[in-house]
């Protein structure tokens, strides 16, 4: 995996706008299914990585636990636990840079 070249992606999706951030906020755009792509952190409660994973399952969305949340702040200047993607293109890039 190209964890800081995955970092850097969300960094740029934050600053064009195609990240939701925070766990109910990304959670109801699972429910609209605008969310393609979903991170949660590694450090996150394991109650919150069932919920959002288990969520992200039912409505057919990519959820990867990967990360912890002093990247994530790194990456987008954010303290969060929850990111959701909104862009398809940036999806694809993220979740190949992870798995690749």
């Amino acid at each position: 995996m190209n964890k800081q070249k995955a970092l850097n992606m969300l960094g740029l999706a934050m600053r064009a706008g195609k990240l939701i951030t925070g766990e109910e906020l990304t959670i109801n755009e699972i429910r609209k299914n605008k969310v393609k792509l979903v991170i949660v952190t590694t450090d996150a409660s394991e109650n919150t990585q069932k919920k959002v994973s288990d969520k992200s399952k039912y409505y057919q969305t990519a959820c990867f636990i990967e990360f912890t949340q002093g990247e994530i702040l790194g990456a987008i200047g954010k303290p969060r636990k929850v990111i959701g993607v909104l862009d398809q293109g940036f999806a694809n890039k993220i979740m190949t840079l992870i798995t690749g």
